[in-house]
């Protein structure tokens, strides 16, 4: 749909669409849209059509979009140099915010919360990782401690590295992250078994472990949503 923002039916409009349905109805090119205000004169293009020839632009992969320097964003027929740097900022404050530090007292509510804040970590890393978060017994955070780089294995991931650090911190429960360098998040026969030795480590201690959540490229699996835990 071209033409001005202004003369499309309120419902369809992005800023009209956010505040009656919340911002996760937004397409990314409407997203956009409510960044660049205005589409390409020239062209007639609407602001929503220009976040559109931007995300295809860049291949449909807004990683590479949000990596695009001033002058590859300036390239894009229809973005200048105040598109460009608005563009710029908006990332670069994701970023910021998905790199902060976890806070004593945070509360992760859901998977996907953890999987949003992990995989801006843990997207580009070649190795495994395997960390733990410590909780509260109202599951505010206490402390992350990361327990093993590399493939994992039994021998490395071991009960008493898990619990050491929940029984000195008094941790109530923890949940247990890792990622897959390939991307893809689907568990192995050992993830299962670890985490299912884990759990049963927890339960001897009184130590609940709440959720294993692996996190991929783009996507997570989490063994309570999975029913694996």
């Amino acid at each position: 749909m071209g033409g001005s923002i202004k003369e499309w039916p309120a419902d369809e409009r992005p800023r009209e669409k956010m505040l009656k349905s919340g911002v996760a109805t937004l397409s990314d090119a409407e997203l956009l849209a409510l960044l660049l205000r205005t589409g390409d004169p020239g062209s007639k293009q609407s602001a929503i059509d220009l976040g559109r020839e931007l995300i295809s632009h860049f291949s449909d992969n807004l990683r590479e979009l949000g990596n695009a320097d001033l002058c590859e964003l300036c390239a894009v027929k229809g973005v200048g140099l105040a598109k460009a740097t608005s563009i710029k900022a908006a990332f670069a404050l994701a970023s910021r915010f998905q790199g902060r530090k976890l806070e004593r007292l945070d509360r992760f509510t859901s998977p996907r919360q953890v999987f949003d804040y992990f995989h801006h970590e843990f997207r580009d890393c070649h190795k495994e990782y395997f960390l733990i978060l410590l909780l509260d017994g109202k599951n505010r955070i206490i402390k992350r401690v990361q327990i093993s780089e590399g493939s994992l294995n039994q021998s490395i991931v071991h009960p008493r590295e898990v619990f050491n650090p929940a029984i000195k911190e008094s941790a109530a429960a923890l949940i247990l992250i890792h990622n897959h360098p390939t991307g893809d998040p689907a568990p192995s026969s050992e993830d299962i078994a670890i985490t299912r030795r884990l759990k049963e480590g927890g339960e001897l201690m009184g130590i609940k472990v709440l959720d294993h959540i692996i996190v991929g490229d783009g996507e997570y699996l989490s063994f309570v949503e999975r029913g694996l835990l």
